[in-house]
């Protein structure tokens, strides 16, 4: 009984061996280029924008768009959300003293740029009207941002002032006129 039973075992191995060789040999090389990334990559131009996607189709927010692939946050910025976005025009990072934009686009400030990056985006979908007077609104970074209300106009930690407003597939991009800065570390 051992004998019949090693013979089997023998037999398929052996059928085993032969066909995975057999079967490597006929079929072609598939060479067809693997995609890697994330939502980023998928290429769809008949379905809303993600809130990356609105940004980088906006020529006003070239300087914030480079921000964001420096500081490696297109992938997260382009899952499902929702996310709201805070978005700093060109205009408004160059009101930053001189030399601040430059110095945090190198690769040893990159933790620096993430962290004012994200203290422009909150992780639900709000419109402006949801927006009110003295709501305070939690951030990425772990910070809180100020919302006021006047004649109208609503404006973040009384400094930044939302000038329009685009919704997205993943969340809401608010435009606005001034960078935030997260306050200082105690």
């Amino acid at each position: 009984m051992k004998k019949i039973f090693s013979i089997i075992i023998l037999g398929a191995s052996l059928l085993t061996f032969s066909c995975n060789s057999n079967k490597s040999s006929e079929e072609p090389a598939n060479d067809t280029p693997v995609s890697t990334g994330g939502q980023e990559n998928v290429q769809d131009d008949v379905s809303q924008k993600d809130v990356v996607k609105v940004a980088a189709g906006s020529k006003d927010h070239t300087t914030l768009v480079a921000a964001v692939k420096q500081a490696e946050l297109v992938t997260a910025l382009s899952n499902a959300g929702p996310f709201t976005v805070f978005a700093p025009t060109n205009a408004a990072f160059d009101k930053l003293p001189a030399g601040t934009v430059d110095g945090l686009m190198k690769d040893d400030k990159k933790a620096d740029l993430q962290n004012i990056l994200q203290y422009h985006v909150t992780t639900s979908a709000l419109k402006a009207d949801f927006l009110t007077d003295g709501m305070t609104i939690g951030m990425v970074n772990g910070d809180n941002v100020t919302v006021t209300v006047k004649d109208g106009k609503i404006m973040l930690n009384g400094a930044a002032t939302i000038v329009a407003s685009v919704p997205a597939s993943n969340g809401m991009v608010h435009v606005i006129d001034a960078v935030l800065l997260p306050p200082a570390k105690k």
